[in-house]
């Protein structure tokens, strides 16, 4: 079987992640993270101290420095799953942090970042057979991906998820706190200038707000099997 590009974009929090990781693994693919390195360089600019007082990033610093940045991905065995690296250092739980969700939407948006980090995911999915997650895979990262899958979710519905997953990881979590942020990197995310969040004329919506994660991938799975068919048959 011929493999193919799935892209799979969508709001935050909004299970996106998981649903890749589970279909990559169940048909063999390459997996991705987009929203990962994305993540990953704000942890590298906070450390660097690159955020004034007030909160606004110094994007001149951080393109200066873009050349220090080296994201890779390693295979957790415990997991299955792959955990992100910044420059070699083991950064899975840290980028996770309220913290940089907090500044994610605003390094994201820097066109220097987002043309690196393009080019980065373009590479890896170069030969095909990859799985990747994110805000603009299917817009702009893959356009001519053969499966699009764009996932929503109600932001309380994603606000409420976020913080069980932090719970569970034994972070500290405040279910307000996290709504707003959803919502404010909805706006954030939804209205930057460079590859804006949205849904694909050709991609497929799903509203995951009342599914269960194995209804979830059930249904992905079986889009991944339509898609299969509708290549081979051209």
């Amino acid at each position: 079987m011929k493999k193919i590009t799935i892209a799979i974009d969508g709001h935050s929090s909004c299970g996106k992640s998981t649903m890749a990781k589970d279909l990559a693994r169940e048909i063999g693919y390459v997996y991705v993270d987009t929203g990962a390195m994305y993540r990953a360089v704000t942890l590298y600019a906070m450390r660097a101290g690159l955020f004034g007082p007030g909160g606004a990033i110094d994007a001149a610093a951080l393109e200066a420095r873009m050349g220090d940045i080296r994201i890779s991905f390693s295979l957790n065995a415990a997991t299955g799953r792959p955990d992100t690296l910044l420059n070699g250092e083991n950064v899975e739980r840290e980028i996770r942090s309220m913290d940089v969700s907090e500044r994610v939407s605003q390094v994201a948006a820097l066109p220097f970042v987002r043309s690196a980090m393009v080019a980065q995911q373009q590479a890896m999915g170069r030969d095909k057979g990859v799985v990747m997650d994110g805000r603009d895979i299917g817009t702009t990262v893959f356009p001519d991906a053969e499966l699009k899958v764009f996932v929503t979710a109600s932001p309380e519905v994603r606000a409420r998820r976020r913080y069980d997953e932090l719970k569970a990881k034994g972070m500290e979590a405040d279910f307000s706190e996290i709504l707003r942020n959803v919502e404010q990197r909805d706006y954030a995310d939804s209205h930057r200038a460079m590859s804006p969040l949205r849904k694909a004329d050709d991609a497929i919506e799903l509203d995951n707000s009342r599914m269960t994660i194995a209804q979830q991938k059930q249904w992905l799975l079986d889009r991944y099997r339509e898609a299969c068919a509708d290549k081979a048959e051209i």
